[in-house]
């Protein structure tokens, strides 16, 4: 069954500002800028000033179930956005190996990394970050860090670099070598 709107609300946290055009978002914070295109979706996005707050309201009209969930699916992406340019997105990752030990060697100011020696083999992996996202050595042993302001960016670029390191024609039951997400946290902590 179809109704005729659902509403969902997001509250613009300070210093954040929001612009709307033609259902472009762009959030701009203090630790940069991110802009997503949901021309897609059809449904209403209006910024809402009431009181001293302003809020992103999401609405779709005679929606059917799948439509919907689109809507909550929206707000998520924006309420990141918003994560993103206040707090940053940080992931840790773990090279995992049994006996050839793994080098990865970042390069080009945090750009790219190169992973070395993986299963013994000679062959160089190269991986590139996608932008905004940079990749540095941990003070861990074996630990890479990847930070960014774009959620999308920063996960896509780890499992670039997991799936680089994919075990092939072997049982991975027993192969567990590979270069794995440990934590996902954001830059700035919660005090």
């Amino acid at each position: 069954m179809k109704d005729i709107s659902s509403i969902e609300t997001l509250n613009v946290p300070e210093g954040v500002t929001v612009a709307l055009k033609a259902r472009t978002i762009t959030v701009e914070g203090p630790r940069g800028k991110l802009t997503k295109n949901v021309g897609h979706i059809q449904m209403d996005i209006q910024l809402v000033k009431r009181a001293n707050t302003q809020q992103v309201v999401f609405t779709v009209w005679h929606g059917a179930r799948k439509h919907v969930a689109c809507l909550r699916t929206i707000k998520s992406l924006v309420e990141n956005m918003f994560t993103g340019v206040t707090k940053g997105f940080l992931y840790k990752m773990r090279l995992v190996y049994a006996h050839f030990p793994i080098n990865a060697i970042p390069g080009d100011g945090g750009k790219t990394i190169q992973i070395r020696n993986f299963l013994g083999e000679k062959y160089v992996r190269d991986c590139v970050m996608l932008s905004g996202v940079e990749i540095s050595l941990s003070d861990v042993k074996d630990e890479l860090i990847l930070q960014g302001n774009d959620i999308e960016n920063v996960s896509q670029s780890a499992a670039s670099i997991t799936d680089k390191c994919r075990v092939k024609d072997k049982d991975i039951r027993k192969f567990l070598d590979g270069i794995y997400i440990s934590e996902r946290t954001t830059v700035l902590k919660d005090e």
